[in-house]
């Protein structure tokens, strides 16, 4: 049996990020995508507008556009000159008159000011009373208010989501340059691992599970834009692990195991990883999780995820995401942390680094999934994030505590 001095002493979660994050150079090549198909991809270049938006002033609301000198007082009626619809262009303002317009509509030249339509009476002989006494520039959304010409819109490295790809359209971009996709090999190792589907809960073997891992891990990898090559449960053979990991290092970047990273005889993906390339096993001050393995097969990152399905998936959100997010260019990998208040209590400080799956009651206040085993997925289905509680922590009804959000984790 191999000894436990396999693995190094504890690396905090922090040093571990930051020694990933040093070998992710981001891929060569980026990817020409219609702007339609550009969610979720990552920019590969800054946009920057040819154009400003609005392209002129236009009205913010529907209703009548005016000259403030000619609306002395509340009561006044003017004469409409002319209809202005969003898309057309209206003549000059003619002095004494009132132009009907519409949201979006470009605005008169000699108007100075927009009323809207629920401040004015329109009259039968096409006119209308003005009942209110307009401020300067009222109503009235300036031209380049939202984007100057020259001005970069969107920057590269940036996830897009609608509202940038919106805003991309805004400018006139039908098309957009982003970083390529992360090709990934998944597989999992464990001769105990049957698929759903294989074999019927009632004909299940002793000792065999349901392989989940495989699943949240595919699901998370397709959510952050990588290509996966599902290449599905190795037998736990040194020479079946030798052969998966070389064809998986041949034609993709990353290569991602959950099982087989500690260091019992029938985990062979250590000594199959070192016959092909370099592997540094790694024990992670993290619960769950703790080991964590990274290497280089040919041009191809290695990462072994612990066996566990909560380690596993707090592991790959933790490390393995911000890992691929920076392979695509992308600067800003950390999750956002919030303060919230607990509702539960936590006497049992732990050495390592904590996170605990919770969720928000009606209280405003977060309550704690009562079992926290790595083997628990049931805690991660039922909470809507994780308390992120730092080393040797105990945790009060009442306290102040750092709440990351699952929607951080899983996107």
């Amino acid at each position: 049996m191999r000894p436990l001095t396999a693995f190094k002493p504890l690396k905090s979660l922090a040093d571990a990020l930051a020694e990933l994050l040093e070998r992710a150079t981001p891929l060569a090549g980026t990817d020409t995508v219609t702007t339609f198909d550009a969610d979720g991809r990552v920019l590969a270049q800054d946009a920057i507008s040819s154009l400003q938006v609005p392209p002129s002033d236009n009205s913010s609301m529907d209703g009548y556009a005016v000259c403030r000198s000619d609306v002395a007082a509340a009561g006044t009626v003017l004469p409409v000159s002319q209809r202005i619809a969003a898309g057309s262009a209206g003549a000059p303002l003619q002095p004494g008159t009132a132009a009907r317009i519409f949201t979006g509509a470009p605005i008169p030249d000699g108007a100075d000011a927009v009323l809207m339509q629920e401040d004015c009476e329109a009259l039968d002989d096409g006119k209308v009373r003005i009942n209110a006494v307009p401020a300067a520039g009222q109503w009235i959304r300036r031209a380049g208010e939202d984007i100057t010409r020259g001005a970069v819109v969107l920057s590269a490295g940036m996830r897009l989501t609608p509202a940038e790809l919106g805003l991309a359209a805004s400018i006139g971009l039908h098309q957009l340059q982003v970083a390529r996709r992360p090709r990934v090999a998944l597989f999992s190792t464990g001769d105990e691992l049957v698929m759903p589907g294989d074999v019927p809960p009632e004909q299940m073997r002793p000792g065999a599970i349901y392989n989940s891992n495989r699943f949240f891990l595919r699901a998370m990898l397709l959510r952050l834009g990588c290509e996966v090559t599902d290449l599905g449960i190795v037998p736990d053979r040194r020479d079946a692990t030798i052969e998966a990991l070389q064809c998986a290092s041949e034609a993709h970047d990353l290569i991602l195991t959950s099982g087989g990273v500690s260091v019992g005889e029938e985990d062979h993906i250590k000594p199959a990883v070192e016959s092909l390339g370099t592997l540094d096993l790694w024990q992670i001050a993290m619960k769950p999780g703790k080991p964590f393995a990274y290497g280089r097969i040919g041009s191809a990152h290695f990462m072994g995820l612990p066996g566990n399905p909560v380690s596993s998936f707090l592991t790959f959100a933790l490390l393995v995401r911000p890992f691929v997010l920076r392979l695509q260019g992308v600067q800003a990998v950390a999750p956002r942390a919030l303060p919230a208040t607990a509702h539960f209590a936590w006497p049992r400080a732990d050495k390592r680094r904590e996170f605990l799956r919770v969720r928000h009651n009606a209280a405003g206040g977060l309550d704690l999934f009562a079992n926290q085993s790595s083997g628990v997925l049931t805690s991660a289905a039922w909470g809507d994030g994780v308390v992120d509680n730092p080393a040797g922590q105990t945790i009060a009804p009442g306290d102040t505590v750092q709440f990351i959000a699952f929607a951080e984790l899983l996107g």
